[in-house]
C-alpha cells in the first residue's frame, strides 16, 4: 500500500512538473497562431486554456494536450479577414458541435482506415512543419505565410550566435540531463537555466514580449489580462449567417478531429495504451463549444505539447489540465516573469521535439518495405509540409486505397475444371471495379461447350462494376446460345442482376450472405 502511493505521488508531481513545461511552451505558440489567424494574442492563449483544460478532463486521451494550433489558424485566417472575430466565435461554436455529433455517431473509429503508411507521413511532416515554423524565430521582418522562413532576413551575426548557441545549450540539458536526475522534467530545467543565464548575463537576446510586441506591433503589448468572460458571438441568427460559417465551420471539424485522432494514436503507440476515438471527439467538441463562447479561436490536439508532456512524464489527466492552469496563472498573475523567458530555449525544447517526434526508422524501411508504400509515405509527408495535414491524410489514404484495389486486382485467379459435357470456372478472389475486366477476360464462349457453369463460392461480388461484369458475360453465353449457370451468388446478387438474373440457381442453404456496394439498394 505504501509503495502504491508513493507511485501515484511520483505521478503527480511529473504530471504536474510536466504540465509547467507545456505551458511554457505553449505561450508563444499560441500567441504566434493567433497572429496567423488574424486575432488578438489573447483569443488564441484563451483558446490554448480552455480548450486544454476541458479535453484533459473529459476528452479520451490522457496525456495529449490540446489547443490553438496553426493547421486551424490557416483556415481562419479567411474568415477573420471577410466577416470578422464574431463569425469566427460563431463558427468555432458549430464546429464544436459538428465535432460533438461525430463522436456521438461513433464516427471515431474512422481512424483506423488510415494506414501505417500515412501515419508515418504524417508524424515526419508535422515534424518538419514545427521545424519550420522555429525557423524565424532566428530571423528579423520575416514575410507572412508559411514559406517566409526562405526569404526572410537572418539575425545580425552577434544576435544569432548568442541564439544558436543558447538553442544548443538548451537542447544539451534536455539530452544529458536525465542521464544525472530525472526529479524534474529536463525540458523545465533547461528553460530554468538558460533563462537565469540570459539574466544574470544580461545577454541581449529576444523574449516571449519581444516576440510578443514584435507580432503585435504594440509597444505595451503583453499577455496579462483578467480570466475570459462569457460571450455569445455578435452575429445575425439567420440564414445568411449559416451560409457563410457552415462551411468553415466542417473544414475546422473535420482538420482539428483528423488531427487530433491521429495525435491520440500516436501516443497510443508511444505509451503501448488506448485512448478512446469517439470520447476524444466529444471532448473536443465540448471544448470548442465552450471557447467559443469565451472569446477563442478554439483548437485540437498539439502533437508537438503532446510530445513535450509524454517525454517529460507527463501520462494523466492532471498534466494536462495542470498544463492549461498554470497558462491561466500566467495570464492573470505571471506574465512578467513568462515574458522574460528567452525564446531560444523555447525554441531549443521545440528542435527536440522534432528529433523525437521524425520517425528516423523510416530511412531504414526503404527498400524493405513495398515501394508504393513508401510513395504515400513521402507523399503524405510532402503535402503535410506544403499545404495541410487533412489534405495530406485524405491524398493519403485515397493512394493507399487505390494501390490496395489494384493489388486485390490481381488476386483474381480463375480455375476450371471439367464435368462430362459440363465446363465449370470456379474463380477466386473479390470481383469489384478493379478486378471485372481481367474477370470478363477469363471467358471466350466460342472455346466453351454447351453447358457452362460458373461457381462463386470462393468469390464475392463487391460492387456494381461486379455485377455489370457478370451480366456482360451472361449476355455473350445467351447470344453464343451456350447454356450458362450461375451458382452460389447472394440473393442481393441475384436482385441486381439485369440480364443474367434468370440464370442464377438459388441454394438457400448454401448460397452466401453479404452486401454489395450499389445505389440502386440505397
Amino acid at each position: 500500500m505504501f509503495q502504491m502511493l508513493v507511485s501515484k505521488s511520483q505521478s503527480m508531481k511529473n504530471d504536474i512538473l510536466s504540465g509547467l513545461t507545456v505551458a511554457l511552451a505553449l505561450v508563444p505558440e499560441a500567441v504566434a497562431f493567433a497572429f496567423v489567424a488574424g486575432v488578438e494574442p489573447l483569443v488564441g492563449l484563451y483558446a490554448a486554456f480552455m480548450v486544454g483544460l476541458i479535453t484533459a478532463l473529459i476528452g479520451g486521451r490522457p496525456g495529449m494536450i490540446s489547443g490553438a494550433t496553426g493547421a486551424l489558424a490557416v483556415v481562419m485566417v479567411a474568415l477573420v479577414a471577410d466577416h470578422g472575430v464574431e463569425y469566427l466565435f460563431a463558427t468555432v461554436v458549430l464546429m464544436g458541435i459538428l465535432q460533438i455529433l461525430a463522436g456521438v455517431f461513433r464516427l471515431g473509429k474512422f481512424i483506423r482506415l488510415v494506414p501505417h503508411p500515412v501515419m508515418l507521413g504524417f508524424v515526419n511532416g508535422l515534424a518538419i512543419v514545427i521545424f519550420l515554423s522555429q525557423i524565424p524565430m532566428l530571423q528579423t521582418d520575416t514575410p507572412d505565410g508559411k514559406w517566409g522562413w526562405m526569404t526572410g532576413t537572418w539575425l545580425a551575426d552577434s544576435a544569432l550566435w548568442i541564439m544558436l548557441g543558447l538553442v544548443g545549450l538548451t537542447m544539451a540539458i534536455i539530452r544529458f540531463l536525465p542521464m544525472i536526475t530525472t526529479a524534474i522534467p529536463s525540458a523545465l530545467a533547461a528553460i530554468v537555466v538558460v533563462s537565469l543565464l540570459v539574466i544574470g548575463l544580461d545577454l541581449d537576446t529576444l523574449t516571449v514580449v519581444d516576440f510578443l510586441r514584435d507580432k503585435t506591433g504594440d509597444v505595451n503589448a503583453t499577455i496579462a489580462a483578467g480570466l475570459p468572460e462569457f460571450h455569445i458571438p455578435m452575429v445575425p441568427l439567420n440564414l445568411d449567417t449559416l451560409v457563410i460559417i457552415f462551411p468553415y465551420a466542417v473544414i475546422l471539424a473535420a482538420i482539428g478531429l483528423i488531427e487530433s485522432l491521429l495525435t491520440l494514436t500516436l501516443i497510443d503507440e508511444i505509451t503501448d495504451t488506448r485512448g478512446r476515438g469517439n470520447k476524444e471527439c466529444v471532448g473536443q467538441g465540448v471544448a470548442n463549444v465552450a471557447t467559443g463562447f469565451f472569446g477563442g479561436m478554439g483548437g485540437c490536439a498539439m502533437i508537438g505539447q503532446s510530445m513535450i508532456n509524454i517525454n517529460s512524464g507527463g501520462r494523466s489527466r492532471a498534466s494536462g489540465a495542470s498544463a492549461a492552469l498554470f497558462l491561466l496563472v500566467f495570464i492573470l498573475f505571471g506574465a512578467s516573469y513568462i515574458e522574460i523567458i528567452p525564446i531560444a530555449a523555447l525554441v531549443g525544447v521545440m528542435f527536440m521535439v522534432v528529433l523525437g517526434t521524425f520517425e528516423w526508422a523510416s530511412f531504414r524501411l526503404l527498400g524493405k518495405i513495398p515501394f508504393a508504400d513508401t510513395c504515400v509515405g513521402v507523399t503524405v509527408t510532402v503535402v503535410t509540409v506544403f499545404t495541410d495535414l487533412a489534405i495530406a491524410v485524405v491524398v493519403g489514404v485515397i493512394m493507399s486505397a487505390l494501390i490496395f484495389a489494384w493489388r486485390h486486382a490481381k488476386h483474381v485467379e480463375m480455375e476450371t475444371r471439367t464435368e462430362g459435357e459440363t465446363k465449370v470456372y470456379l474463380p477466386h478472389g473479390p470481383l469489384f471495379f478493379a478486378s471485372a475486366q481481367s474477370f470478363k477476360d477469363n471467358f471466350k464462349p466460342s472455346n466453351d461447350p454447351k453447358d457452362v457453369i460458373i461457381d462463386f463460392k470462393d468469390a464475392r461480388v463487391v460492387d456494381h462494376s461486379g455485377i455489370e461484369a457478370i451480366d456482360a458475360i451472361a449476355e455473350k453465353y445467351v447470344a453464343a446460345g451456350v447454356t450458362l449457370h450461375l451458382r452460389h451468388l447472394s440473393a442481393e446478387c441475384t436482385l441486381l442482376l439485369q440480364k443474367a438474373g434468370s440464370l442464377v440457381e438459388a441454394n438457400e442453404d448454401e448460397d452466401p450472405k453479404y452486401r454489395v456496394a450499389d445505389d440502386i439498394l440505397a
